[in-house]
């Protein structure tokens, strides 16, 4: 538990790495190969953010072949609950783009929280069986110590913190179970993941990404034609 000064430093910390601007768009290849051949993705944001954080990414994928129509942002308030409300209506949501594309599985992107999130309705709501490629993008996967400044009255912080409820049961027995591809990308300089080995899985293709703060991995060029270059694998 952190002291009173250390929990204001890190609530400091974590409200001005959320709200800073979110970095331009990074620049992409030419297509390596047709849209149709791909699965939807779904990209979820992270922690005080929304859809537009996505932009980067988004349009690397384009110019990669992806058809707009197979790209989905879910939006969801981030202050709820992973187990009880969020995963189940990310669930819903994954439902409604099958639907809509006809598409047996998608593929999962997610960025900070929203890892929690998605990897709560991966492991305990049915996605072992919608999920074909799950990425998670500087996410606090085994707790990170910066949630406590704002565990006291927000129940996503509290989802956060190292030891949680949520925490513990997406860390047992199997952290990447079914036939899910899973990737995490992570920094030795994050600022709101703390420690920064909270990020890499046990079964996933864990790859650093160098020095970058928090938000720079929606941005960054080098983790752009990472998250690529796995969703074709």
């Amino acid at each position: 538990m952190l002291t009173p000064r250390q929990r204001t430093l890190a609530f400091l910390t974590l409200c001005t790495a959320l709200l800073a601007p979110f970095p331009a768009r990074a620049a992409a290849g030419p297509a390596a190969d047709t849209a149709a051949a791909r699965n939807p993705v779904v990209f979820v944001h992270g922690y005080n953010a929304d859809p537009g954080v996505w932009g980067s990414l988004r349009e690397d994928l384009r110019a990669d072949g992806y058809a707009d129509s197979r790209l989905f942002s879910f939006g969801y308030d981030t202050h709820q609950s992973v187990n009880e409300v969020l995963s189940g209506r990310l669930a819903a949501y994954v439902d409604q783009v099958r639907q809509q594309t006809g598409a047996a599985r998608v593929d999962v992107v997610g960025h900070s929280f929203g890892s929690l999130v998605s990897r709560w309705y991966v492991k305990y709501g049915g996605g072992t069986a919608t999920v074909d490629h799950w990425v998670s993008l500087a996410g606090p996967n085994h707790g990170t110590s910066t949630a406590w400044a704002c565990a006291l009255w927000d129940q996503a912080c509290r989802d956060m913190t190292p030891g949680s409820y949520v925490v513990k049961n997406l860390a047992a027995g199997d952290e990447t179970p079914g036939a899910v591809k899973y990737a995490t990308f992570w920094s030795d300089c994050d600022e709101v993941v703390n420690p920064d080995s909270s990020v890499p899985l046990s079964g996933a293709l864990n790859t650093p990404v160098g020095c970058l703060k928090h938000n720079d991995l929606l941005g960054d060029d080098a983790t752009s034609a990472g998250v690529r270059a796995f969703l074709r694998s």
